[in-house]
């Protein structure tokens, strides 16, 4: 398997095992850092039952899935396609305005990145998620304009991911020079870039295009919660697993 067909278990089990909760057989991020979540075996009904002890009355996880596998419900679902960066060199960035900076994002940032987010929705993006690191902004006086950052990491990999510019400004390249500032660190660790882009998404394909990416397959991700009805089936499971 390509390190990129489960991004979220081969970083989980990788460069971000110090982030995983779980076990050698399932396991999902914190849950104030991001839902994603896989298990070694998608086929193995004991390997998803060990997630579902793992997870709250009612909460969601995002897996690279299908269908809902057995004991879970799906929430939604996204066809998407994944983009990996295969160029020699970055281009060119865009000339700010004097009105404008690049500028990095750290934890005294959080309040203005949750606040674009719900602005402009580019996937999720919780209280922790910036404990991913490599996310930059562009702001215009003190308002946050335009952010992307890092997000999984599977050996020789990272994504790039929460790419989003506030509608007032778009038009003015704040996007990529976001999205260029994260993946210059990337390569300059010595990893690819690497992000997920819903089908539908055209404008924000082209994008992608122009900077390099080149699509290496369609996937889908499942958001998913666990059937009331086996929650104490999977706890029991766990208990059985650990006596054993």
């Amino acid at each position: 398997m390509h390190a990129l067909d489960d991004p979220a278990w081969n970083a989980l089990t990788g460069p971000h095992a110090a982030f995983a909760v779980g076990d050698d057989r399932a396991r999902r991020y914190p849950a104030d850092m991001s839902p994603f979540a896989s298990v070694a075996d998608h086929g193995s009904d004991t390997d998803w039952s060990r997630l579902a002890s793992l997870v709250a009355p009612g909460e969601t996880l995002g897996v690279f899935a299908d269908a809902a596998p057995e004991g879970w419900e799906a929430v939604a679902g996204y066809d998407c396609y994944q983009y990996v960066f295969e160029g020699a060199a970055l281009p060119a960035a865009p000339v700010l305005g004097d009105d404008a900076r690049l500028v990095p994002l750290g934890e005294a940032d959080v309040a203005d990145a949750l606040d674009l987010v719900e602005r402009t929705r580019p996937g999720p993006f919780f209280p922790r998620t910036i404990d991913f690191g490599g996310y930059h902004g562009v702001r215009v006086g003190d308002r946050l304009a335009a952010m992307a950052g890092q997000r999984m990491r599977p050996d020789g990999w990272c994504e790039v991911s929460a790419v989003c510019s506030d509608p007032e400004w778009r038009g003015r390249g704040f996007a990529v020079q976001v999205m260029l500032a994260v993946m210059r660190g990337i390569l300059d660790r010595g990893e690819r870039p690497f992000l997920h882009v819903e089908t539908v998404n055209e404008r924000a394909i082209a994008v992608y295009e122009r900077l390099g990416f080149t699509r290496r397959k369609q996937l889908s991700i499942l958001v998913c919660r666990v059937a009331s009805h086996t929650r104490a089936e999977s706890r029991e499971t766990l208990l059985h697993s650990h006596d054993s």
